[in-house]
């Protein structure tokens, strides 16, 4: 429930909305916690980092970022080593991934030379932590506020897309599975100013494309159409290689994966509107479909432990492990916080879509 005695500003739109419309669906309440062009999360703060509301893997550890460089690189020569290459980061955080993917990337004889780096964010902030992290990056950075943006100057250019916990933040429906059928889940407020779920009964929805249900089931779906609409159009204008990696699931899942994290712990989903971070998993084997669909090759989905393994973060943490002796302990602890079993490892996943006419993405 939301804390009456202290309502946000979102809060109070979404009570006053709610009361003028009616319940609001699942997804456009995540959509308004996170991009409400004033009170949304992502348009407000800067989240990301130890001192923040969450840690991601680029701020865990240098490796991360290390090994994606020299995976871009590696693309780029199946590409053929084009002159030019974009590469482009969806939700760039801090800028800590592309940092350490453009460090490693001149191990790569010739790519730095061809690069045009493009940072698609929105966040003002994190723009400005972006370009202080990035100032000495001795490539060409471009700021874009959406991929459709480089889509429509894609003619002939190669692209490699890099997008790290980017479909997570990408708003959810949910379905609810009740005595007459599947009805859509949604918000309202009660007594006059609490935010709370409900679903709008009488009002039946299509049921999942797969899976058995018992009554009560909740089941999440997520519109990637204007995602891979937009990687279509790159693909047909030049190659495109594509890397997402996220938490979530294969096959059939029920459930509510809707969270709010605040620092750097769960929190209620309703309390604070616009001021904690919402996320809901992915559904990896529905996104392979969707990519499919759009006639993109995909490679995966694997877990992150198997994709980092593949790409050598044994060898590399151990190389810098011997040359700073002092941070070891630490180098070690990161590395295996990444590719654990029973953690990050396995939770996380990565799936690579392409040009039909590129070979198979390393490590996928």
């Amino acid at each position: 429930m939301m804390d009456e005695a202290d309502p946000t500003p979102l809060a109070l739109h979404l009570v006053e909305r709610i009361g003028r419309e009616g319940p609001i669906s699942v997804r456009d309440y995540m959509d308004a916690c996170l991009n409400h062009p004033e009170h949304g999360y992502y348009r407000t703060r800067g989240a990301i980092g130890a001192k923040e509301d969450f840690v991601t893997a680029p701020e865990i550890s240098q490796v991360f970022g290390e090994l994606i460089g020299l995976w871009a690189g590696v693309v780029w020569q199946q590409m053929g080593a084009p002159a030019r290459v974009r590469l482009v980061e969806l939700g760039p955080g801090r800028g800590t991934l592309m940092r350490d993917a453009l460090r490693a990337a001149r191990k790569v004889p010739g790519f730095c030379d061809a690069l045009e780096v493009s940072l698609v964010e929105q966040n003002a902030t994190l723009q400005a932590v972006q370009r202080e992290t990035l100032r000495d990056s001795e490539v060409s950075v471009q700021w874009y506020g959406n991929l459709s943006v480089i889509a429509d100057d894609a003619n002939g250019k190669a692209t490699v897309v890099i997008a790290n916990e980017f479909l997570d933040v990408i708003p959810v429906d949910q379905l609810q599975f009740t005595d007459d059928g599947w009805v859509q889940r949604a918000v309202t407020v009660v007594n006059t100013s609490q935010l709370a779920f409900t679903d709008r009964s009488g009002r039946s929805v299509p049921p999942p494309r797969t899976g058995i249900f018992t009554i009560g089931a909740i089941v999440e779906q997520r519109d990637l159409a204007p995602l891979t609409a937009v990687l279509r159009r790159l693909a047909e204008a030049g190659p495109l290689a594509g890397l997402f990696i996220d938490y979530g699931y294969e096959g059939a899942a029920a459930g509510s994966t809707l969270q709010a994290i605040r620092n750097q712990k769960f929190h209620d989903v309703f309390a604070q509107p616009g001021e904690a971070d919402l996320t809901a998993h992915v559904d990896f084997a529905t996104a392979a479909s969707d990519f499919r669909a759009a006639e993109l090759a995909v490679d995966g989905p694997c877990d992150q432990s198997t994709f980092l393994n593949t790409l050598g973060i044994a060898q590399r943490t151990s190389r810098l492990m011997a040359s700073n002796p002092a941070a070891a302990g630490v180098l070690e602890a990161a590395t295996a916080r990444l590719i654990s079993p029973t953690g990050m490892g396995t939770l996380f996943r990565a799936i690579g879509v392409r040009s039909s006419s590129l070979p198979p993405l390393p490590g996928l």
